[in-house]
């Protein structure tokens, strides 16, 4: 039997992919929750490109502006092969390569393609992406109004089990209003849990989950709600594990002090090492 779409209104999904082993979750699942939710999939490659360097002598520029070109070669050849396996699936697949920053070519392109969801890979293939996460990731994520979802390459986006974590913030509300949609439109379990960074703030906690439950009991669904008392990113990502979860929902933001920035450092950290697929969901 085939698995249901877990979201709703998803006509048009964009792919950011740069090429690499690393991104090949992320390719895998976009391609697979296309065909599962009848969705128009467009795939953008951004090349980056050395405008940075264009002060220096010609013949440093030029072997690189020869580097590029080679590289957009590379890139549509790429391209071409993801756009046979999706159209395998009898999907309907735009590629596009594109020589620029690759961040702004991301959200450019979800902008003017009208994307509800943009899926990527954790980290890129530079020597510079070979942290917990991509810094082209972060950025997406911190900047992009649409919902972004981080597939690990090994990770598989079933909708069998879903784990929201909320702090009870506006962020962590949405996380658990969207995993709360996706569990009733696919039939998935539903898990929320919200962690304590502290006893003496475990009534936070209490009261977060508290307004979960209201929200799953107005929406007609069950849900089990967690606690724990530690680092929120390494409680979420061992609830996560434990529990068997094929998908985490993080909001972008939470509470606090350090998450006031364009992405929240739990959600930062929980993207970067969680082992399941995570979904960034977008408040308004």
């Amino acid at each position: 039997m085939a698995e249901q779409c877990p979201l709703t209104e998803l006509k048009k999904i964009l792919l950011a992919t740069d090429g690499s082993d690393s991104g090949e979750g992320a390719v895998r699942e976009a391609i697979s929750l296309a065909g599962r939710c009848s969705s128009q999939l467009d795939v953008v490659l951004a090349v980056e490109t050395f405008q940075r360097f264009a002060s220096l002598a010609p013949y440093v520029v030029g072997p690189m502006a020869t580097a590029v070109e080679e590289q957009e070669q590379e890139a549509k050849k790429y391209l071409k092969g993801v756009k046979a396996r999706a159209e395998e699936k009898g999907i309907e697949c735009n590629v596009v390569v594109k020589a620029g920053d690759p961040f702004n070519i991301i959200v450019e392109e979800a902008r003017n393609r009208g994307s509800e969801l943009i899926i990527m890979g954790r980290r890129g293939h530079t020597r510079f992406e070979r942290v917990a996460m991509g810094s082209v990731t972060a950025k997406v994520i911190g900047n992009m109004p649409g919902d972004v979802l981080v597939v690990p390459r090994g990770a598989v986006t079933g909708c069998k089990h879903i784990m929201a974590a909320t702090d009870g913030s506006r962020d962590g509300e949405t996380a658990v209003a969207e995993a709360i949609k996706m569990a009733t439109k696919c039939g998935a379990r539903l898990q929320v849990l919200s962690v304590a960074p502290s006893q003496g703030r475990a009534a936070e906690a209490s009261e977060a989950l508290v307004k979960a439950e209201q929200a799953a009991t107005e929406a007609g669904m069950e849900i089990q709600t967690l606690t724990a008392t530690g680092k929120p990113y390494v409680e979420i990502i061992k609830a996560a594990e434990d529990n068997d979860a094929d998908l985490i929902v993080v909001g972008r933001h939470g509470r606090g002090k350090l998450d006031r920035l364009l992405m929240g450092s739990v959600t930062e950290r929980v993207v970067g090492h969680a082992s399941c697929a995570v979904l960034v969901a977008r408040s308004f």
